[in-house]
């Protein structure tokens, strides 16, 4: 066993740098990321964010917005199961090529289909290049990478992807100014340009040998696929992953609708530029959500690299556990507060959490992988994130829909507690709200401060202490705890498994 690694070095010498090819597929998800992020950070407004201050809006319900999410992370995260199989099959280069076809296609769709179907239609098809992009792109990475320098790779790469992601954090504002049609507008088209640049970058660099068989057929790649992944350690994984990724996306789909409703950041805003701030609709200025959140992705780029450098030779699952269980601890401190700094503190946390869980778990897939199977088990990795994320956007949009989103909490509160709802037929359902107060969410905060008599500080306290909407988050919460002392089991019960089989 010990003259094994000698050989290898003689004949093989490690990869202790990374390589050209390795730098430019980085670059071209950088791109990818830069696009797909001034998307999603601003689309939890786009969708469901009603009130005078998002006219340009789609304004549809929290639960139209977890159908939405839901299918999008379906497809997203689910198709890699196959996508990586193809990958494998026809070439990295080819598919990734498809996939930024797709995903232009998509931002373009979205930018000029101003409904509730047609947003739909361009995110299905945004979510199915996205998962033809990540394996293949992924796969690309994972074959320039050994088990020598596997831990910076991933990290590295995990870094990238938050350069794309803080950059459009921070330019999504601008673009949309006012909320306005055409600031939405010009946000998806910058997509859609962001997209454009990596088909350019295609030119720049040669295809990488995937290993996988070339004569196979697609269902015989589909059937491979789904004969691969009935391994029991695998799934009992992916279950796992799943729980910790229902919690963990909602600081990224939940959190900006959140922010917009309950957290008061004029305290930080005073220390910002006014490009990134706003008048809220409380008449104070706030922080715009996009900025706050962004101290996740600010907080990776600067540490990630570090980070992964620290724990290069701790095991992955205690790596793993460590990050959920400081994940958990981030979501329930930025959740349980109207306070602008704690929620920071509770990104921060996150953040953290993050950085040890994320880059681990492709390291983890892409160093089991079989030859030749790499781009196959990395669409693995994307299970967890489409059925955690899928579910997590069901019951995000019905618990917030009918405990969280202040417009309809003023609606019941004028039901519930002023002369208003006096002598009107209400039957208690969320639903039928508008109806029974003849008042539109759109203008429902508004409304209440009208008939209170109230400014929108006073009427935000009274929401917040009658109906306590923080209380929501304890439901992740308690998700993520229990991911966290599941994947602790699963340690010690493969670490057993591996001692009795020595």
């Amino acid at each position: 066993m010990s003259a094994e690694p000698e050989i290898r070095e003689a004949s093989i010498p490690p990869r202790a740098k990374l390589g050209g090819t390795y730098w430019l597929l980085n670059i071209i998800e950088m791109f990818e990321r830069l696009g797909y992020f001034s998307l999603r950070v601003m689309a939890p407004i786009y969708i469901a964010q009603v009130g005078d201050k998002n006219p340009g809006g789609l304004n549809l319900t929290q639960q139209h917005k977890g159908t939405i999410y839901a299918w999008w992370a379906i497809l997203q995260s689910g198709l890699p199961i196959f996508t990586g199989g193809y990958a494998d099959r026809f070439g990295y280069k080819r598919i990734l090529a498809l996939s930024i076809a797709l995903n232009f296609c998509g931002y373009l769709m979205m930018a000029y289909l101003h409904s509730y179907m047609g947003f739909f239609a361009g995110v299905l098809l945004l979510a199915t290049g996205t998962a033809f992009f990540k394996p293949s792109l992924q796969g690309s990475l994972a074959q320039s990478l050994d088990k020598d320098n596997a831990s910076l790779g991933w990290g590295v790469f995990y870094w990238v992807v938050n350069i794309g992601s803080v950059i459009a954090h921070y330019i999504a504002g601008p673009i949309v100014g006012d909320k306005s049609r055409k600031g939405w507008q010009r946000l998806m088209l910058t997509g859609a340009a962001a997209t454009l640049m990596n088909v350019f970058m295609l030119f720049t660099f040669r295809d990488v040998p995937s290993g996988g068989d070339k004569t196979e057929s697609l269902l015989q790649v589909a059937k491979r696929t789904l004969v691969n992944i009935w391994d029991a350690r695998l799934i009992a994984w992916l279950l796992i992953m799943s729980c910790f990724w229902l919690m963990m996306y909602q600081l990224w789909d939940l959190q900006p609708n959140f922010i917009e409703d309950w957290v008061d950041s004029s305290m930080v805003a005073s220390y910002l530029p006014q490009a990134l701030t706003e008048m809220g609709d409380r008449g104070l200025v706030r922080v715009q959500q996009q900025v706050l959140i962004s101290t996740n992705s600010l907080l990776i780029v600067l540490l990630v690299v570090p980070v992964s450098w620290l724990v290069r030779k701790m095991r992955t699952l205690s790596a793993m556990l460590i990050g959920m269980l400081m994940a958990t601890a981030g979501v329930l401190v930025a959740g349980a507060t109207p306070n602008g700094w704690m929620l920071l503190i509770g990104i921060a946390g996150f953040s953290l959490g993050e950085m040890l869980t994320g880059p681990k778990k492709q390291e983890y897939l892409g160093l089991i992988a079989p030859p030749g199977k790499t781009g196959l088990y990395l669409g693995y990795v994307n299970i967890p994130v489409g059925l955690g994320v899928g579910i997590g956007s069901k019951l995000a949009g019905s618990l917030y829909g009918n405990w969280g989103e202040k417009a309809s909490l003023a609606l019941k509160y004028l039901m519930e507690h002023t002369p208003f709802g006096r002598g009107r037929n209400w039957d208690g359902s969320m639903v039928t709200l508008e109806q029974a107060t003849g008042i539109e969410r759109a203008h429902a905060f508004t409304q209440m401060q009208q008939i209170l008599q109230i400014d929108g500080v006073e009427a935000n306290r009274l929401l917040w202490e009658t109906y306590a909407p923080y209380r929501i988050w304890y439901v992740f919460v308690a998700i993520g705890a229990v991911a966290a002392i599941a994947l602790y089991i699963f340690g010690q019960l493969a670490k057993r498994w591996k001692d009795m089989n020595a």
